[in-house]
């Protein structure tokens, strides 16, 4: 429903009930998310297998690629409402898979399903999001979207830290199940209704085996960074080539066309989101670990400082929203280098804290916080301008595409990270160093975001509001 009407807003009563549904989903994944970045060195240290440390959330993110396009293709065919049904159920399974788990692959096994069930979660939200606000509205909601991470930025990491500290860290799964059953008693009505009202027909050029593409593509990552791993031995070098060569046609038919080569407007648009995306949280992972083993502090102490970022990006996801409104989207592009460029300086400060005598709380702390801004104003706006490119028939796909880049490119980095400290274990380098490395990484990566935008091509259009 689209109207001239420039005061209707995302809580007004035609979006009321779908705005609040979308806050609730996404506030449960969000803790959940938050909650396991802060506990992840003690699950690792539990189950004896810190060389696996960077798979706790590579599992997670390898099987979100599957879960994202597994619905987004079904969405397209069958409509939201049943796919939410789904993704529900396997997230729910894979939270008690992980808390009941005695060793790391079990663990891996259900943080598995929990990211299946999570892409195809968010994968419903953003085709929500597309088939039911007008272009005006879609910064809103996805501030709205965004914002949904206050609360658990402002208690998860935090509590999270605190059970795994002096309880057990398997309270911290067991912790997001009363909110999965508030967020579904309040949010099937809405999907309900949306299922009946704008169920779409499939699309004529869907690709009937982006679902194949998509298991090819995380068995060859997989395959990637176990082999990173095990170099210097030769196998490793050879397993990592196989994984390399496996992942490029997946990646052809998986991204939009033309973003291998960074091609301007959609392509470049999920490029710059993909790369920013994937140093945020490999550097949110890698700085915990680094704070709790290297320089000593407790989980909880840890997860305050992660939440400091968090809660900068709500911040600035908010302040983006409100710029967006004044000049009618037309500053989109800008907000976006605005914000890479902000993580960059974030990310370089981290990277000085770690390498610092003492505990470095102080600058790991503004670190995070301009981090975390930088990402809350790309974020958002990359999302509003990937969405005006979507048909009524492709709401599923560009969801799909979006929610890809963020499942792939933090689980590759991550996983790269996770590599190169077991790299670094092998040649004897320390722990430190491994960090430093993967931190790097990221660092490069968000310096290549900063270049690729350059080339989101502005698109004419009139915001309908």
């Amino acid at each position: 429903m689209k109207t001239n009407n420039n005061k209707i807003g995302i809580f007004d009563a035609q979006y009321r009930a779908l705005t609040i549904g979308i806050i609730l989903a996404v506030t449960t994944v969000a803790f959940e998310g938050l909650g396991v970045t802060t506990i992840a060195p003690k699950v690792a240290q539990s189950l004896n297998a810190i060389h696996s440390y960077g798979w706790i959330f590579s599992a997670f993110l390898l099987s979100q690629i599957i879960g994202t396009m597994v619905i987004g293709q079904q969405i397209d065919k069958n409509g939201v409402y049943k796919s939410f049904i789904i993704s529900i159920l396997i997230f729910v399974g894979g939270i008690v898979i992980a808390a009941t788990s005695f060793n790391m692959y079990i663990l891996i096994g259900g943080r598995a399903f929990q990211g299946f069930g999570a892409g195809a979660l968010l994968t419903c939200v953003y085709s929500s999001i597309t088939l039911n606000y007008p272009d005006g509205l879609r910064t809103k909601i996805l501030a709205a979207f965004s914002s949904a991470y206050i609360l658990p930025a402002l208690i998860g990491p935090y509590i999270a830290g605190l059970l795994a500290e002096y309880q057990s860290w398997r309270f911290v799964f067991w912790l997001v199940l009363p909110f999965i059953i508030l967020s579904v008693f309040l949010t099937l009505p809405s999907f309900r209704k949306l299922q009946t009202e704008n169920t779409i027909a499939p699309s004529a050029k869907r690709g009937e085996y982006k679902e194949i593409y998509a298991i090819v593509l995380t068995l060859g990552t997989g395959l990637l960074l176990e082999g990173l791993g095990l170099i210097p031995d030769w196998k490793g070098i050879v397993i990592s080539v196989a994984g390399v060569l496996i992942m490029v046609q997946p990646l052809r038919k998986l991204l939009p066309e033309g973003a291998l080569l960074v091609k301007k407007g959609l392509p470049a648009t999920i490029v710059t989101r993909g790369l920013f995306v994937a140093c945020y949280f490999a550097v949110e992972s890698y700085v915990v670990l680094a704070l709790t083993n290297v320089k000593g502090l407790s989980a909880d102490v840890a997860g305050l400082i992660v939440a400091t970022g968090a809660i900068s990006w709500s911040i600035a996801a908010w302040l983006q929203s409100k710029f967006d409104e004044r000049d009618q989207g037309n500053g989109r592009i800008q907000r976006v280098m605005v914000g890479v460029a902000l993580m960059i300086v974030g990310v370089a400060l981290v990277i000085t804290a770690m390498g610092l005598s003492g505990n470095g709380i102080v600058l790991a702390v503004f670190s995070q916080i301009l981090t975390g801004f930088g990402i809350g104003l790309a974020h958002p706006t990359t999302g509003a301008i990937a969405l005006q490119h979507a048909k009524a028939s492709e709401a599923g796909t560009i969801s799909a595409n979006v929610q890809f880049v963020d499942a792939f490119s933090p689980a590759l980095s991550i996983g790269l990270g996770g590599a190169l400290i077991t790299i670094s274990g092998t040649f004897g380098w320390g722990i430190l160093t491994g960090i430093m490395l993967a931190l790097s990484i990221q660092l490069l990566f968000v310096l290549f975001s900063f270049i690729v935008s350059f080339r989101i091509a502005k698109k004419d259009r009139r915001l309908q509001i």
